[in-house]
């Protein structure tokens, strides 16, 4: 078997069928068996190992969840068993250091980690950090075998294993289907999407594709060098002696793609949790409107073509918008780097990003985490947005609002000096802000004077602003257009669940 088949791992169950794979001796028969626990033989495959990798691959019939299930394979007089499988929902989770963080770094951590023994049919894996330069055919090492969760291999240290956002999420996607969860993780903290990019999406958005440090390995990529030496994002460029090297992810492009998820495509999958951004806040942050929808259709193509078409070629999608950073800061790139995880559309899923869901993070800040503010420790929330999308996007839960109120139109009373904003859902108004929403003033588009358009009404789906300060044209509007745009669970709109108006622009 490929190395990071193993006991207590998880397949995927039907519609699907799961894809199985190893090494062998080149031309050989491999004869995979799957049985009961009690010897009985449910099925059995066969798959010839062919060259150059010397890998055989075959697909198992889809099966209903459950288990546990014996998998045997067979070379001549070689076998390898593997037990206690089950079939049911496997999930990747991918992305940098706010992925990365383990249970063991979160709000509660205790008590999350004292129910991980309720959960024996949710099952971990962790691959390790590794860079290639060349695409790979297997995993160089892993952090974490399929395991069942433990307090221990939950809470293994910080930023190491196992990922608290995605336990949080597979643990409440087993409470709502009640089937088997498989849960692997492939995270590296300190790392731009593009070091996750194969390099058809490099060339998808113009972006260069030398491996070499001159351009990635610039001083602090020749980019905004005065805010490269503010905590957290030096520690990407810290010296080896550093006490964080899980947040010193490598830059270059694609070596992580090549050696962290190209091993991965045979997988057969049901969905992919994203947790990533923040390096890219001062790395192509603009470029990040092309690179994240290309990303993601490329996953799903690779993860498509590397199944046998066994992984949906609209593989759901689901991602966590960035959170914060500095309270007051002036500059507005973690806000253009929300409104890019978007593709510039504001809300998924839309039409440059089918089959994605977003949970909102913005309101979730911690000033005083212990490891840095921009390590928020409200993983739980974040998780229960992330499986709202889930059941609404990937399991076709219709009924279920998996989304925050976002504005349909917006009408301008000249003579009255304001501007009335609908918005698509019922607005809970919690938080008096008079900078949250935002008018540019200008006669002309570029550059734009943005100011402050207080909020002087809230009906049950419209909210008026106040134009006075705005004597010209307006020609836009913008709201929690801020690094950190408000307070813990106290943005200023929400609908009736819970869920916040993202920004917009």
């Amino acid at each position: 078997f490929a190395s990071y088949y193993g006991d207590h791992m998880v397949l995927q169950r039907k519609p699907s069928g799961a894809v199985v794979w190893g090494h062998g001796e080149l031309g050989a028969m491999v004869t995979v068996t799957l049985s009961e626990a009690s010897g009985l033989i449910i099925m059995e495959k066969t798959a010839q190992v062919k060259g150059p990798s010397g890998t055989w691959m075959t697909v198992l019939d889809p099966m209903d969840r459950g288990g546990p299930y014996a998998l045997m394979a067979e070379q001549g007089l070689e076998n390898v068993t593997l037990r206690d499988i089950y079939f049911g929902d496997v999930w990747l989770c991918s992305g940098q250091s706010n992925m990365a963080m383990t249970v063991l770094q979160v709000a509660n951590a205790s008590q999350e980690l004292a129910a991980a023994a309720h959960y024996p049919y949710v099952r971990i894996f962790a691959a390790a950090p590794a860079r290639s330069s060349v695409e790979l055919e297997d995993l160089e090492q892993i952090d974490l075998p399929w395991s069942i969760p433990t307090a221990e291999n939950l809470g293994h240290g910080n930023f190491t294993y196992f990922s608290a956002v995605c336990w949080l999420l597979g643990r409440s996607l087993y409470e709502a289907l009640g089937s088997p969860i498989g849960l692997v993780e492939v995270a590296w903290g300190g790392t731009p999407i593009e070091a996750w990019s194969s390099r058809r999406v490099l060339q998808a958005c113009g972006l260069p594709e030398d491996t070499g440090r001159s351009f990635w390995h610039g001083a602090c990529f020749n980019l905004k060098p005065a805010l490269c030496f503010t905590p957290p994002f030096n520690l990407a460029l810290s010296s080896s002696t550093s006490p964080h090297q899980h947040l010193s992810g490598p830059k270059v492009p694609s070596v992580l793609w090549n050696a962290m998820i190209h091993p991965l495509l045979n997988m057969t999958l049901r969905g992919v949790a994203w947790y990533q951004g923040e390096d890219n806040v001062y790395l192509n942050t603009d470029q990040y409107n092309c690179t994240f929808p290309a990303l993601i259709a490329d996953w799903r193509w690779a993860f498509h073509t590397g199944s046998a078409g066994q992984t949906e070629p609209l593989l759901p999608f689901g991602f966590v918008q960035l959170s914060t950073y500095r309270r007051q800061s002036a500059d507005d790139s973690f806000a253009r780097l929300r409104w890019h995880q978007t593709a510039d559309l504001g809300v998924v899923p839309n039409a440059r990003m089918p089959s994605t869901f977003m949970a909102v993070a913005m309101d979730l800040g911690d000033e005083h985490s212990p490891y840095g503010s921009i390590h928020p420790r409200d993983k739980q929330n974040v998780a229960h947005r992330l499986l709202l999308g889930a059941r609404a996007v990937a399991y076709g839960d219709k009924d279920l609002v998996f989304q925050g109120p976002y504005p349909t139109r917006a009408i301008l009373e000249v003579t009255r000096g304001l501007l009335n904003v609908t918005y698509s859902q019922e607005l809970i108004y919690r938080q008096r802000d008079a900078q949250a929403f935002e008018v540019c003033c200008s006669s002309q588009a570029s550059p734009c004077q943005w100011l402050p358009a207080p909020v002087v009404a809230v009906g049950s789906r419209t909210v008026t602003l106040a134009l006075s300060g705005c004597r010209t044209l307006v020609l836009g509007l913008r709201y929690a257009w801020a690094e950190w745009p408000c307070e813990y669970q106290a943005c200023p709109l929400y609908n009736p669940q819970g869920l916040p108006a993202p920004s917009f622009l």
